[in-house]
């Protein structure tokens, strides 16, 4: 997982961004990715208690793992990142986002996991990731690790 997360728009509407990469030099199979945002809520008795909100992803599987993944949310009006005021109510509730990932490793044939956590200071707005997909001559696929964890400024287009 990269050590950030970006906020960039798809098709016009803002998406949260996760980036990860498959380092095990083969292939996951049925790859899912469950993200969850925990928030400090206290109820109507007084108690703090921590609340798991599931985080919904454009696609939350990926049938075929074998270099780099990048998982979006949209931040729509069911998304808690939804509005000018949505960080502060989320620093205001202590939120942190979890990470699970999970899938059928091709070589060894067993299910192998990972998981990763973010605070909210991680999430990099107006950004996206450095491009680290390198095709070789010969059509190969690499991934540029130096650059894994780089994320680019957006730049706004004059109009």
């Amino acid at each position: 997982f990269t050590d950030k997360l970006v906020i960039a728009p798809r098709d016009g509407i803002p998406h949260l961004m996760i980036r990860m990469a498959n380092w095990r030099r083969n292939q996951i199979s049925e790859a899912q990715l469950n993200v969850l945002l925990l928030i400090t809520e206290t109820t109507a008795e007084g108690e703090t208690m921590r609340k798991p909100m599931k985080l919904e992803l454009v696609r939350e599987k990926n049938p075929m793992f074998a270099l780099s993944w990048t998982a979006m949310h949209a931040i729509d009006e069911k998304s808690p990142f939804y509005g000018d005021a949505a960080m502060a109510k989320l620093r205001e509730m202590k939120a942190e986002i979890f990470l699970a990932l999970s899938g059928l490793d091709e070589t060894l044939m067993q299910t192998i996991t990972a998981r990763w956590r973010y605070q909210l200071d991680d999430i990099i707005p107006n950004a996206r990731f450095a491009d680290i997909l390198v095709i070789q001559e010969d059509g190969t696929r690499n991934i540029d690790y130096d650059r894994f964890h780089d994320v680019v400024p957006l730049v706004e287009k004059a109009s």
